[in-house]
């Protein structure tokens, strides 16, 4: 901030000042203090995340219910679709892969659209209450694996009823849904801040996710994919999650070595960019919005 005195036309004295607020030096400012006064926020961020919740009429019945049904209709739909095109010969082993990696792509693309919102609908909150920026990006994640947590139950059933091993091999499901988890949050400090000097950036997010569906394991198995398309899909950043959790959950296996090495290389290089970029420039959000 600076200050410029102001001058009567006549020459007279001062009579008031201008403050002109402009933006900070991009930097980052000293991370002990900072993460540690985000972590003495953890409750605020619980209780945001519960806000927008109940903001949404997730805590009624129906809203509840909504929750699960959208996802379960969706991969019907899917289901129904991928049936006819290729005239039968999917059965229900691929209903149970196709809500599997719906539920979870879900969870990372809704962790990146409301990680877009975050900040520029967090206005009110930057203008008048000083804490870590970062908690914005955070909450919109811990958001979407709150609307996540209900569809694990409802894949349950949906396992138990099509016959899906059961073994120690699914223990792994827990480090690559972190690794998924970790890997949405670095998108989304990204796409938040992305979206503070690019307001059109929401907008443009639907079409994206839609390509990145289509794109991803989802809709086909890995085997699937021609060996000449192969090298083009393996660079999305799903393919090594769900492809390794299709291995555990699907095929009772263990998932490659390539896999966890793929997506723990994504995820931790995802949210190092996502911090750093989020964090360097997060003094700026104020002037901006």
């Amino acid at each position: 901030m600076s200050t410029v005195a102001r001058t009567a036309a006549d020459g007279r004295d001062d009579y008031g000042e201008w403050h002109v607020y402009e933006p900070h030096k991009v930097g980052l400012p000293p991370l002990r203090p900072y993460f540690r006064a985000l972590s003495q926020r953890r409750q605020f961020i619980w209780e945001l995340a519960r806000t927008s919740l109940r903001a949404q009429h997730f805590n009624t019945t129906l809203g509840q219910l909504w929750l699960i049904l959208n996802p379960v209709m969706l991969g019907i739909v899917y289901f129904t679709l991928v049936f006819i095109i290729r005239g039968g010969g999917r059965g229900p082993i691929f209903l149970a892969h196709l809500m599997l990696c719906l539920f979870t792509f879900r969870l990372v693309s809704s962790s990146v659209s409301s990680g877009a919102r975050s900040v520029v609908g967090g206005g009110r909150l930057l203008l008048n209450t000083a804490f870590p920026r970062l908690l914005l990006p955070l909450e919109a994640v811990l958001e979407s694996v709150l609307r996540f947590l209900p569809t694990v139950i409802v894949f349950a059933v949906v396992a138990a009823i099509v016959g899906l091993p059961v073994g120690p091999q699914l223990l792994w499901v827990v480090p690559i849904l972190v690794l998924m988890i970790v890997f949405g949050a670095g998108a989304a400090m990204f796409a938040g801040t992305a979206q503070v000097y690019f307001r059109d950036l929401t907008n443009f997010l639907p079409y994206f996710t839609r390509i990145w569906l289509y794109t991803s394991p989802i809709l086909f198995y890995i085997s699937d994919i021609p060996d000449r398309l192969r090298p083009i899909l393996a660079a999305n950043p799903l393919y090594p999650m769900l492809g390794a959790l299709n291995d555990v959950v699907i095929d009772g296996q263990s998932p490659p070595a390539t896999y966890m090495l793929g997506a723990l290389a994504w995820a931790l290089a995802t949210i190092l960019v996502g911090a750093v970029f989020f964090i360097s420039r997060e003094r700026e959000f104020a002037i901006r919005l």
